[in-house]
Order: C-alpha cells, then structure tokens, then sequence
C-alpha cells in the first residue's frame, strides 16, 4: 500500500458524534458507507460497545485494501458502493454515515486522473476495476453529450465552446488522453473564470462526478437508508458541492413531513420518516487547517419511531 497521499478526514468528529444520541457505547450495527481511509471508521469503533459491529463500503480497490488494515473483528468491509445498501436487512443499522466526494489519496495521486494539477491519464473512476475511464468515454461521446454532462453535472457555463473544442481536438489529432491535455482545452475556451478558481476546475468535477454516477448513487443510497436504518437511527451526510447537498436537503425534507393524499381528504397522512436533526458546517479551525473542508457541509436525520 503507497503510503504517499495522506487524508484528513473532514468533520470527523462532528460526524461521528451525529451518529449516537447519548455518550453511552453503541451495540449496534452500524455503517460507513463510503470508507475512504477509514478517518470516521476508526473513530466509530472507539464507541462501538463490544457487541456492536461496524460495516464500511468503498468501491474503492485502494480504500478496500487499507480497510484490511483493521483487524477489529467488530469490522467488516464491502468492496461495494453504497448503492448497495439495500442488501442489508431491513431495520437493521443505528447509525449510517455517507462522505461523499473523493478523498485526498485520489485527487493526489496522478495515475488515478482525477485532478488537473498533475500530469497522468484521464481515468477519473471511482473503482478502477470496472467501467469505462473519461477518456474512453470522451474518446466516442457526441458533441451535444459532452456538453450537457459539463453543464449539468459541473454547472459551467461554457460548457458548449469546451465540448466543442474536445471534440475538435478528436477530430483533428486523436481522442483526448491526459489530464493536461483536457485542462489545456479547458482553459482555452474558457473566457473568464473567478478569481482564484482553474479554468477545468468545473469541468474535471462534472466529467467525474459523470462517470461514476455519483448523483445517481447518492440517490439510490438515500432511499435504501429509510429501509435499512431503524427507529431512532441516525443519518449523516457529509456534501461537499451544490448539487450533492440539494439532493440530501431534498430527500430529508421530502421525508420529514406528513403526505396527505389530496384524492382522499379524510384519509390518515402518510406518516413522517425522518426528522431532520442538525446542519453543521466546518469551524473557521478546520477550514484553516484543511483548505479542502470548505465547501463541506453535514445534514443530519432520524428516522422515526414510525415505521
């Protein structure tokens, strides 16, 4: 395991501490959904009780081999994206906690694509081990796709002269193939961009978030976590761009109020199944510490004694 790239966890004790509602060790089960390099994993296993259980998740083949690191028997890891928490019984978890985004070991690590400040192939995957890398996909993608997935997933406003001169640059001298070369396209047909942001800072976002279907994931695991948690089991969530924290904000609202059935007016309401708890952002502490904790922000949930 390369040992080069180091991760901060962001609002890890925050998170954590989201998690349980008294002081008391945890016995039961519980879930890091996106293990990463298991920063909020380990602190949760602080407070398990002894028959408590921890199971992580990371598609990450990386993240999965440091996971193998903690020999905890009170811990399990799924080489798994938490689109697949659906497969754990229902009403069975206490405590589920998503981090969503990358982790510093990814972004810093030139061959695995995801960051415009290295030089090293397009690839961008969350889980190397399947699926198709940004530059296969740029490689036949139409001109029209490209632009909607940079304006809809990075929400860039030049996304058509950029879509248009990746597909120029196929065209003309072979599909693009390095993060160089796509931030140097980038920045070539971005005209004016905010002081102190890359030009490919919101295309890389969109291409990545894209190509691993993060959304979309997001999506699907927010709606497992209402089978899968139990009455009285805490949801964290920690977003850290726009798009991700509408979704979150959304589901937990959605599934925070009572639904009348307007074709049945004297019907019972659909009871509520979450109620939101909290809202925690980053101290000015962590921020100056760890630049990248800026943006991130912690939406918390409980589910309802009604189930």
């Amino acid at each position: 395991m390369d040992n080069e790239w180091t991760h901060t966890t962001v609002l890890l004790n925050e998170a954590v501490n989201a998690l349980f509602a008294d002081e008391s060790a945890a016995a039961g089960a519980y879930v890091d959904a996106t293990f990463g390099r298991g920063g909020h994993s380990r602190l949760i296993l602080s407070r398990l009780a002894p028959e408590g259980r921890l199971i992580a998740f990371d598609k990450d083949a990386e993240a999965v081999a440091e996971a193998a690191r903690i020999t905890d028997a009170r811990f399990s890891i799924r080489h798994q994206g938490f689109r697949d928490l659906g497969e754990l019984p229902s009403g069975s978890v206490a405590g589920l906690l998503m981090d969503l985004g990358i982790s510093s070991p990814q972004i810093d690590n030139p061959a695995r694509g995801f960051s415009f400040r290295f030089d090293g192939p397009l690839d961008m995957r969350m889980d190397t081990t399947r699926g198709e890398s940004v530059a296969e996909w740029l490689a036949t993608a139409e001109q029209q796709q490209i632009a909607e997935v940079i304006r809809d997933y990075g929400e860039e406003r030049f996304a058509v002269p950029i879509a248009k001169a990746i597909v120029a640059r196929r065209q003309e001298r072979g599909p693009v193939s390095t993060t160089t070369e796509l931030a140097e396209l980038v920045a070539g047909a971005v005209k004016t961009r905010e002081p102190g942001q890359n030009p490919a800072t919101r295309t890389f976002q969109a291409l990545r978030i894209f190509i691993n279907a993060e959304l979309e994931e997001l999506q699907q695991a927010l709606e497992a976590s209402i089978d899968v948690l139990q009455p009285g089991g805490r949801l964290a969530v920690i977003s850290f761009h726009s798009l991700e924290d509408r979704i979150v904000k959304q589901f937990i609202a959605k599934h925070s109020r009572e639904v009348y059935d307007r074709r049945a007016p004297f019907a019972a309401p659909v009871a509520m199944k979450l109620r939101s708890v909290a809202r925690i952002f980053p101290s000015d502490a962590e921020v100056a510490a760890n630049p990248r904790a800026r943006s991130a922000v912690l939406r918390v949930a409980e589910r309802t004694e009604t189930v």
